[in-house]
């Protein structure tokens, strides 16, 4: 593992036609990090919006690294603005914090429990998310008993 930070300047691209960003990691992964596939990275963009992700191969020449919204209105950028980019390998466990009001729902669905326990970080942070940017309190509760009916239809993600 590298643990310097690598730094690089890159334009910020759109991903076809949708709202969607990422800038390409201009150095091989498997250099660096002795890595061919994903990459789990913290990176910081113009030395003050911190992001947790990964670098990702897809269909693409070189790996990628996606900017989420959130991240890009925080730096204030859009598609074709230039951004700083500090990176590291991430090797930390990748765990989501869960709300007790949606703990209960668990305890209440064990076979649910086992399933979400299963899924990826990121299907279990999808979840999560789209639970808690309810803004009514009964938008809520509908989804976090959609929620667990989607995952016991096996449905990874949102």
């Amino acid at each position: 593992m590298n643990s310097k930070p690598i730094l690089f300047t890159a334009i910020i691209k759109q991903n076809g036609e949708m709202n969607a960003a990422f800038v390409e990691f201009p150095f091989s992964t498997e250099e660096l990090f002795n890595k061919k596939g994903q990459v789990k990275i913290k990176a910081l963009f113009d030395d003050k919006v911190e992001y947790r992700g990964s670098l990702t191969k897809m269909k693409s020449a070189c790996h990628l690294l996606g900017l989420t919204q959130e991240v890009r209105n925080q730096l204030g950028k859009t598609f074709g603005d230039e951004v700083a980019v500090s990176l590291i390998e991430d090797n930390e466990e990748r765990i989501v914090d869960i709300a007790e009001d949606i703990v209960s729902v668990f305890n209440e669905n064990p076979d649910a429990k086992g399933l979400f326990d299963k899924m990826s970080y990121t299907h279990k942070k999808e979840y999560i998310r789209w639970i808690e940017e309810a803004k009514k309190p009964e938008t809520r509760e509908n989804r976090k008993i959609k929620m667990i009916q989607m995952i016991l239809e096996g449905k990874k993600g949102i």
